[in-house]
């Protein structure tokens, strides 16, 4: 897919529908523009945002020793959101870093938030291009309000970092006891004051992920 794709390219359902096992009750899309840290004028600012899914879990309260039906039925879930994302932040072409996550209420188990693995990290690398690193995540159990730090890394070379990053996701009324909020985050460029050393972006092959 090229960075052409539009939102309008992949609609979403009415009332959140994405079938019998994602169902979605509202989207949150969070940004912020960095300007400075109290040092020289950022040039550019970096951008970076997330976008939250908060859904029903259909299998909270009870042990399902199958979870991969929920796995693909995510999958036109992590596309929509990584669109939205995307378009929020000006376009493919200026995603550099992302990352992904999800927090499970408390009737569901942590396994159950490694199911974004696939819909959450594959919905952003089928839009970004090149996109060969792994795309960083971090899980939960917790309730309504608590916090999670989203990570940021380089989208095509692991090792470089002034792209390591992270950015709170926080929604006072999610999850409830029976819902997961899925996240993505992304960013268009590396911490504004980056000084730590290593791989400079500019000198990345983007072979293996890595390097």
């Amino acid at each position: 897919m090229d960075d052409a794709r539009s939102i309008s390219d992949i609609q979403t359902p009415a009332a959140g529908d994405f079938g019998a096992l994602v169902k979605v009750r509202k989207f949150v899309i969070h940004m912020e523009e960095i300007l400075h840290e109290f040092g020289p004028p950022a040039d550019p600012p970096q951008l970076k945002g997330y976008i939250a899914a908060v859904t029903a879990n259909p299998y909270a309260g009870r042990y399902v020793e199958d979870l991969m039906p929920l796995m693909e039925a995510l999958k036109p879930l992590g596309s929509v959101m990584a669109q939205r994302l995307i378009d929020a932040l000006g376009g493919a072409h200026k995603i550099v870093a992302y990352g992904k996550s999800a927090i499970v209420g408390e009737n569901g188990e942590l396994e159950h938030a490694a199911l974004w693995h696939e819909a959450g990290g594959y919905g952003m690398r089928e839009l970004i291009k090149p996109s060969k690193a792994i795309v960083p995540s971090t899980k939960k159990v917790a309730g309504p309000g608590r916090t999670v730090d989203v990570p940021l890394a380089h989208v095509n070379a692991g090792y470089v970092r002034s792209h390591f990053d992270c950015i709170e996701c926080s929604i006072p009324d999610a999850p409830r006891a029976n819902e997961i909020v899925w996240i993505q985050s992304m960013a268009t460029g590396p911490r504004i004051y980056d000084r730590a050393g290593g791989l400079k972006d500019s000198d990345v092959k983007g072979e293996d992920g890595l390097r």
